[in-house]
């Protein structure tokens, strides 16, 4: 794998597989990879986080996952990003060490939640401390406040902050605050910082601001449809890039309004798939039968440019 690569594309939030009573199923993840791979053109991945489950998991299972990601991913893969944020410092720190132990290119810490930091000097140590167990590894920030609460603008969090983490390479950037992602790229051109926007429906408003590329679920199972609104961005044909943005954003509408969340994504992975994503950890319960049946008839419904 090409850890020095510059990141920027598509980049999948992996599902955690799991068998029916809840434990990890790592034998499915070399079909995944080539799944990613070779039907959805997807040759980036970011492992253990929201959309895995990270959270919900013991750190084993996190070391476990990571290990099998760079086995199964190992000349097919461009990047395996491992996610190693925890509540804990000293869990995140064993999970840096490890990442960097196994190869990955990449690490990414998201703020801890329950004790909050509420202003950059309570951050910046944290990813600090984390930063400093893999010091040859690319480190990201995971910036996704609607679910951690730490308010704390990436504007403000990127001032000096080479001086004090060297790896620093970028930020996950899982929040609908356009003016604080564009104030980032926008002062940051010199630094040469990887921006990878995270919430999927509104990726084409990210890229006309600079974003690099993008972390998110829906490249799991939208990953070849969303690459071509990335070439027709690039080509500059709007009409079409928007038509592609535009009909993920009905799907997803339309889901969302059914109530759509890690567990409803595993449900539609496994049907577009057809690798079996298992249940998801409680306190999640698993999608209903109803859901993953109207799911599943509005994607078939959908008529992608490509024809498809």
């Amino acid at each position: 794998m090409t850890s020095r690569k510059k990141l920027q594309g598509l980049v999948a939030a992996t599902v955690t597989p799991m068998t029916p009573d809840g434990q990890i199923n790592l034998p499915v993840i070399r079909q995944y990879v080539d799944y990613l791979v070779n039907e959805q053109h997807v040759k980036n991945v970011f492992v253990n986080g929201t959309t895995g489950e990270g959270l919900s998991l013991s750190i084993q299972e996190r070391k476990q996952l990571a290990e099998e990601w760079m086995c199964q991913g190992k000349d097919k893969l461009d990047h395996v990003i491992i996610h190693v944020g925890a509540l804990s410092l000293p869990e995140s720190q064993e999970l840096a060490r490890h990442a960097a132990a196994i190869g990955a290119g990449g690490i990414a810490v998201i703020a801890p939640f329950f004790f909050k930091p509420t202003h950059k000097d309570e951050l910046v140590p944290f990813l600090q401390k984390v930063a400093a167990e893999a010091p040859a590894v690319p480190f990201y920030y995971y910036h996704i406040p609607p679910l951690t609460g730490v308010k704390i603008r990436v504007e403000e969090l990127l001032e000096g902050i080479k001086e004090r983490i060297p790896t620093f390479q970028g930020v996950k950037f899982s929040d609908t605050d356009l003016l604080d992602l564009a104030q980032c790229i926008h002062r940051n051109k010199a630094q040469q910082l990887e921006f990878l926007y995270g919430v999927d429906e509104q990726l084409l408003g990210a890229l006309a601001l600079g974003a690099n590329g993008a972390v998110g679920s829906t490249y799991n199972y939208l990953g070849r449809q969303t690459n071509l609104m990335l070439e027709a961005f690039a080509k500059a044909d709007l009409a079409l890039a928007r038509k592609y943005q535009f009909l993920t954003g009905e799907f997803l509408s339309f889901v969302i309004k059914l109530g759509f969340g890690v567990a409803q994504t595993k449900a539609v992975m496994t049907f577009v798939s057809g690798i079996p994503m298992g249940p998801p950890r409680l306190p999640l319960l698993g999608a209903s039968k109803e859901f993953t049946a109207k799911a599943k008839a509005k994607l078939d419904s959908i008529v992608w440019p490509d024809g498809d």
